[in-house]
């Protein structure tokens, strides 16, 4: 790969955010991430993806072993925002009624009554996502995708802001269904959690001596209501990039088609999605312009979930991010 030592802008975009405004959310972002890091040890890439899918509007995927804070640090980041929140335990006898809701027949005025489910929520938080047959994870395809749920011929609308946040567990297969392409693709991103290091387990030990986690996590406040995110929102998709970093963008996907070691390549949604989480990317690093390392640092999860290896690459022990990376490593960085 080139060098990918930053060079200054050459000129910024006529359409700037005020001052104030960035600095207002530069703050807010400070704010939610001290508040995460009082009950989170480590987890950094975690912790600043999660916030990137906020401020993208996107669904995020979360995969890593039991034990590593996945569904703690998803309740917090709810906790922080002032909104309603939902949580769903997927099982293998979970139909999808029991996630949309149902229309109910009232005998007083014998007509049906939809009676709403609990993804009619803000922050929806699916554990074990993998757990449900496809009839169930059918279910979610149009909530994810259009935010409404259309049950009985009758659409109903959900209230913004709407997110889905899903766990599984890569290891434990029995009683599992593989998610279908169709849905993978709807989440922005899919975030891997791995191991704590030494020193960060043994600060966990050390909070956990010291004060529940249980008692901390109920005394948070919310820091940020849905008027602040939908500005900061705002700002995210008036973020500037350069033509030579769209053309960057479609090139990474062009090449995931076209590489000998996939069978599935990145759709243009997966596209979209690279551009939504660079730009946010470049938000939470204080700027209002992105440059090619936000585009290089969102590649691995926003395309990971959306390409498939062939099987000789997977018997060779590769993985879907070591193809992200050489794709990117026989690419021109512009500059």
């Amino acid at each position: 790969m080139e060098s990918t030592e930053q060079q200054p802008i050459p000129e910024q975009p006529a359409q700037q955010t005020e001052p104030g405004v960035h600095n207002q959310l530069s703050q807010l972002i400070e704010q939610i991430q001290e508040h995460i890091q009082q009950v989170i040890v480590g987890q950094h890439g975690m912790i600043e993806q999660l916030l990137g899918g906020l401020l993208a509007d996107g669904h995020i995927l979360i995969e890593g072993v039991p034990g590593v804070a996945k569904t703690l640090t998803a309740k917090l980041l709810a906790k922080l925002i002032d909104t309603r929140f939902s949580r769903l335990q997927f099982t293998p006898d979970l139909m999808p009624s029991d996630v949309l809701g149902t229309s109910i027949f009232n005998p007083q005025t014998s007509t049906f009554q939809f009676k709403a489910g609990p993804v009619f929520s803000n922050i929806v938080l699916i554990d074990e996502i993998n757990r449900a047959p496809a009839k169930t994870q059918a279910a979610l395809f149009e909530v994810m995708e259009e935010r409404q749920v259309t049950v009985d011929g009758l659409t109903h609308k959900m209230q913004s802001p709407f997110m889905v946040i899903a766990t599984q567990n890569p290891i434990e297969h029995e009683g599992t269904y593989r998610l279908p392409e169709a849905q993978l693709d709807r989440f922005l991103m899919k975030i891997t959690v791995g191991y704590p290091t030494l020193e960060e387990e043994i600060k966990i030990l050390g909070r956990h001596n010291q004060q529940e986690i249980t008692e901390l996590l109920h005394s948070m406040k919310p820091v940020i209501t849905p008027e602040l995110l939908s500005s900061a929102r705002k700002q995210v998709r008036e973020t500037h990039i350069e033509p030579k970093l769209l053309e960057f963008i479609a090139k990474i996907i062009w090449e995931t088609r076209n590489d000998r070691s996939l069978y599935l390549g990145a759709s243009p949604r997966a596209s979209i999605a690279l551009l939504q989480i660079a730009k946010a990317f470049s938000v939470l690093n204080g700027r209002m312009y992105v440059i090619p390392e936000d585009i290089i640092k969102a590649a691995p999860a926003v395309l990971r979930h959306r390409i498939g290896l062939t099987p000789e690459r997977e018997m060779e022990g590769a993985t879907t991010d070591d193809v992200i990376k050489e794709i990117i490593a026989r690419m021109e960085i512009p500059r």
